[in-house]
């Protein structure tokens, strides 16, 4: 049906240059491993602290999540430069200066080995407010043929020993150079890296991340003029308590909804498996593309050429291509739906995650749709005719009672993706953190993932609704 997300995690809209950075996650978890996932599941994270109580407040996010990003012409002059500058202009940036080095990359995917020169950027140190469980890095990049960059995060215990550097994500916005992919087997024994999503491995224990910094290594072929340039970059950190339920929020009163384009993922069912067994399981990158031509950005007759003529929505399948993680062998890794979404024109997109359902209609009011994942049993969510570990689905408005208005692409077609769903089901199933499937074993909520994507000069209602929310 869907790429799931048993992970809990944000996706928050970068701001203008003149925005204060964005400040704005999730605990994991004491209890066993996740087992290793297969094609058309979520990237797997350990189950949430054992303990905790049922009915924690929602809306904590303010105090449960501590986010960072480098995005400002001065934000770039900061750090450690290793071969890179900082860009200035309408949309600020890394690139490349003065390569520092050559390396051979071997594809693990492809078996190509290449020679790249790079050169790197290492942030400031961030000392969180909030002494962390999770950290999932976020990046918006441009990467012409013949480039491509590699996130990684480095954080410091409250023990006082500090973790190695884990890599977040080789990224490309193409897959002719290298194959986009997360890294399997990082851990050193404190902490894992589960596809996009470093956690603490026994956060019962008490060990949180206390301050993190993030590295950013550009690559380009030998003797190019130019390289990547990075204009976003940073890390949302969390640590955000347990619960089977949430308190209900009370609805702002009035119908609100926005005209956002309706695709479904059935539609490509058994089209293109190569990337995660075909359309049956694209709701995130068919998600995303709703969003990117809510705001009037399309893919090019040429970026979609590839796709077969007569495939009705050629730009999912082709969202569903630019997301592909092929270490994961699927398209739900969260930063790399992100960066999809911010190769279009003047488009930005993060990861972080709201604490109620009054945060989310507070940014549908201004103008702004988001994508959130949550997972249910058939009986949990009136109406879906479905139940799922975990599926993203595109909240456009709110109706005069409260209720929520969808865009659900686990639909028979484009016209059945509208939906409208309980308030209260779809508030609980959102925002909690453990829940009981279908067989009654105890696993994993997605608790309050949503992914915001928008301009990078949103408006002045969509700024004051993003400092409502605790995003700004």
């Amino acid at each position: 049906m869907t790429a799931p997300t048993p992970r809990r995690a944000l996706l928050a809209v970068a701001l203008a240059a003149a925005a204060a950075t964005v400040p704005g996650g999730r605990a994991s978890a004491a209890g066993p491993k996740p087992a290793p996932r297969g094609p058309g599941q979520a990237p797997a994270t350990p189950p949430s602290p054992a303990g905790a109580t049922a009915d924690a407040a929602a809306g904590a996010t303010r105090t449960t999540v501590d986010n960072r990003f480098w995005y400002s012409y001065a934000h770039w002059t900061a750090g450690l430069h290793q071969g890179t500058t900082a860009i200035g202009g309408a949309r600020p940036g890394l690139e490349i200066k003065t390569p520092t080095g050559r390396t051979e990359y071997t594809d693990p995917h492809t078996a190509k080995k290449s020679t790249w020169e790079y050169a790197t950027w290492t942030s400031p140190v961030h000392t969180s407010t909030v002494p962390a469980t999770e950290a999932i890095a976020s990046w918006n990049a441009r990467t012409p043929a013949g480039t491509w960059i590699q996130a990684e995060l480095r954080g410091t215990y409250t023990d006082g020993t500090a973790s190695p550097w884990y890599v977040m994500g080789r990224w490309a916005s193409g897959d002719g150079d290298i194959r986009r992919t997360s890294v399997d087997g990082q851990t050193d024994g404190k902490s894992t890296v589960w596809t996009d999503t470093l956690a603490v491995d026994a956060p019962a224990g008490g060990l949180r991340i206390k301050d993190w910094r993030l590295r950013l290594t550009l690559y380009r072929k030998p003797g190019a003029s130019r390289g990547p340039t990075v204009w976003l970059a940073g890390a949302m950190v969390s640590d955000v308590p347990d619960r089977f339920t949430v308190p209900a929020s009370a609805p702002s009163g009035g119908a609100h909804e926005l005209k956002v384009p309706r695709y479904s993922q059935e539609t490509h069912a058994g089209q293109y498996p190569e990337y995660d067994n075909g359309g049956e399981a694209w709701c995130s990158p068919t998600s995303s593309q709703m969003i990117i031509e809510f705001w009037g950005r399309r893919a090019s007759a040429s970026a979609v050429a590839w796709v077969k003529k007569g495939y009705a929505d050629p730009q999912v399948c082709h969202a569903a291509r630019s997301t592909y993680d092929a270490a994961y062998k699927g398209c739900g890794n969260w930063p790399f739906n992100a960066a999809y979404a911010a190769t279009y024109r003047q488009l930005a997109g993060v990861v972080t995650r709201l604490g109620s359902l009054s945060d989310l209609e507070t940014l549908v009011r201004a103008g702004v749709p988001v994508i959130t994942s949550q997972s249910f049993t058939a009986e949990e969510l009136t109406g879906a005719g479905y139940g799922t570990a975990g599926h993203l689905m595109t909240v456009i408005g709110f109706t005069a009672a409260g209720d929520v208005i969808a865009n659900d692409p686990n639909s028979a077609d484009n016209p059945a993706v509208r939906r409208v769903y309980r308030r209260r089901q779809f508030e609980n199933n959102w925002l909690r953190t453990k829940r009981h499937n279908a067989a009654g074993k105890v696993v994993s909520g997605t608790g309050g993932i949503c992914y915001l994507y928008g301009p990078i000069r949103p408006n002045a209602a969509q700024v004051l609704a993003l400092r409502a929310v605790g995003v700004l």
